[in-house]
């Protein structure tokens, strides 16, 4: 089926993006033809959409896509908070070790051709098992099968009691367990249709959300279409969504996906282009003024700490010889580096200096408000640089791994080091290179990101325990007392003791500092001024079912 066979009509009149669909097949009878304005919300993929499966969530574009069509356990508010999904309710045992889930008895998996006349049926406690259970499945081979190791016990962690009861079983207590359910590994998919379409499934995909696929041209758009059947409503009683359809182009070119936002044919665009962010943002991070109520500008906090990593296992020959392996000098390159100046100039403001710990901004246990990190202190780096003992002169050359991306960053580093005394040299590789570097410890200096997967500090302080394996603690950071402050947090239901062992966790690490925060990262889009309710969150979680069209005049 092209497109254009699908669309008769897409235009935008007075800026509200009105969609005339051809409805076939299951729609209307090939002869008779009819013609229904519908809303329609339009983004752009760059990088294309690699499956509709969730077992294979693993990055944005697929996760953005996935969350429109399934549903999970519990899910996340936009202040990260934990709420009903599928479950209406659940209890945690007194030892931490069994959750009980109460499924509603009203949600519905989208018709499809597996089950019995087609329509869709009732989703119970046994699609959850399933569902988790194929995650963990090795021949499913899921990118998510890491989520659930050495938490769940080995022997039937996932059980329905029935068709409304669900119970998943834990080898020891470990609190972030809801959130790690919020993620879209988790979504609840049908064994029918799995089993049905067997790999293919990816492209044929089947849930219980609020859309559902319509039309997918590798290449050219995917179409998403309002689930009519969807059990949610709003507090008014109207059933959700609003929109009635969403349209994914795959324009590769950056400049291109800004032309047709600028024209009206995309929504939202997410994150701006280096090419032509300072066309669009002055260095404070605030709309030029020639965009100025052409568009809205949303920035809100992102779990993403972009860093520089150091190697710290003394065991290794390449740490030994380094010059890294000293505190005071770790330290030092802490203090060197005038963050504030690197955001404003390489950044257009877009993220926070990060002068706290290794935790970033939006998470619930606020660690940026209470962890003690490095600001910009020059003299108090040459300082430790004359208290280690070590001079620039006798200290031989320090070479920083990072990506073609952040090259610029890099050398803005390197020159803010070699201002103190600290010789370091930037070498530019391919990110499949420095992630292998990483994972086998042969990095010494390098740049990372870690981008949370779920809102927990839990999930930064795993980084740095050091049972931990690279990834994610590919510094091997070890510390006894950090190591024994997880253990105890991990298991502590009290929000307030685990946000405070969370924050004296990520205090220990800024001490010894075998990392280098660079800063805390920062959602930020540019939409149309007809889109309501779209409201963005710390996950970057694309959220629609709240989303609406209304008209709007054109500057």
């Amino acid at each position: 089926m092209k497109l254009t066979k699908m669309f008769q009509k897409l235009f935008c009149q007075n800026g509200l993006q009105i969609i005339l669909i051809t409805f076939i097949s299951g729609f209307l009878s090939c002869h008779s033809k009819q013609e229904i304005h519908k809303q329609l919300f339009a983004y752009n993929e760059s990088t294309g959409i690699a499956t509709l499966d969730p077992a294979f969530a693993k990055n944005q574009s697929v996760i953005w896509a996935v969350h429109q069509l399934y549903n999970t356990l519990v899910e996340l508010d936009n202040n990260l908070q934990i709420k009903p999904s599928v479950a209406k309710s659940w209890s945690v045992s007194n030892d931490g070790l069994i959750y009980t889930f109460h499924l509603r008895n009203d949600i519905y998996f989208q018709d499809n051709p597996a089950f019995v006349n087609g329509k869709g049926r009732l989703c119970t406690a046994n699609d959850v098992v399933f569902s988790l259970n194929r995650i963990i499945d090795k021949n499913t081979a899921s990118s998510g099968a890491w989520i659930f190791n050495g938490h769940v016990v080995n022997d039937n962690p996932f059980t329905a009691l029935n068709d409304t009861t669900f119970q998943l079983k834990l080898q020891h207590p470990f609190h972030p367990i809801l959130e790690i359910l919020t993620m879209q590994y988790c979504s609840i998919v049908p064994k029918e249709v799995v089993i049905k379409e067997g790999k293919n499934f990816g492209r044929k995909p089947c849930g219980t959300g609020p859309f559902q696929l319509f039309f997918w041209e590798e290449g050219v758009a995917l179409v998403l279409h309002k689930n009519k059947h969807y059990w949610e409503k709003d507090n008014n009683g109207t059933s959700l969504p609003y929109l009635d359809a969403i349209k994914i182009s795959f324009y590769q070119n950056k400049a291109t996906e800004f032309l047709r936002f600028r024209q009206g044919e995309l929504s939202f665009i997410n994150d701006i282009d280096p090419v032509f962010k300072d066309e669009v943002l002055t260095k404070y991070g605030s709309l030029q003024k020639a965009w100025v109520g052409k568009m809205q500008l949303q920035k809100h906090p992102y779990l993403n700490t972009e860093y520089l990593g150091i190697l710290m296992d003394t065991s290794l020959a390449i740490v030994k010889q380094s010059p890294l392996q000293y505190k005071k000098i770790r330290q030092a390159i802490n203090y060197a580096i005038n963050k504030e100046q690197m955001m404003l100039y390489l950044r257009n403001s877009i993220g926070y200096a990060a002068n706290a710990g290794f935790c970033s901004m939006g998470l619930p246990s606020n660690n940026t408000a209470y962890v003690k990190g490095y600001s910009y202190n020059p003299n108090k780096a040459r300082q430790l640089l004359l208290e280690s003992g070590i001079t620039s002169q006798n200290m031989i050359p320090i070479h920083l791994l990072t990506i073609p991306t952040y090259a610029n960053l890099a050398s803005f580093v390197a020159k803010q080091c070699e201002d103190v005394g600290i010789p370091v040299q930037v070498e530019v590789v391919q990110k499949s290179v420095l992630l292998e570097q990483t994972a086998q410890s042969k990095a010494l200096f390098f740049r990372g990101s870690w981008m949370a997967d779920y809102p927990d500090a839990e999930n930064y302080m795993a980084v740095f325990f050091s049972k931990n394996p690279a990834p994610p603690n590919y510094t091997r950071y070890k510390n006894i007392t950090f190591d024994n402050l997880y253990t105890k947090a991990i298991a502590t239901d009290n929000d307030s003791i685990r946000y405070a062992l969370y924050r004296q966790m990520d205090q220990l690490v800024m001490n010894d500092a075998p990392v280098v925060p660079l800063f805390y990262d920062m959602v930020i889009h540019l939409v149309q001024n007809n889109v309501q309710g779209f409201v963005p969150n710390a996950l970057n979680l694309l959220e629609l079912r709240y989303t609406k069209l209304t008209q709007m005049n054109r500057q």
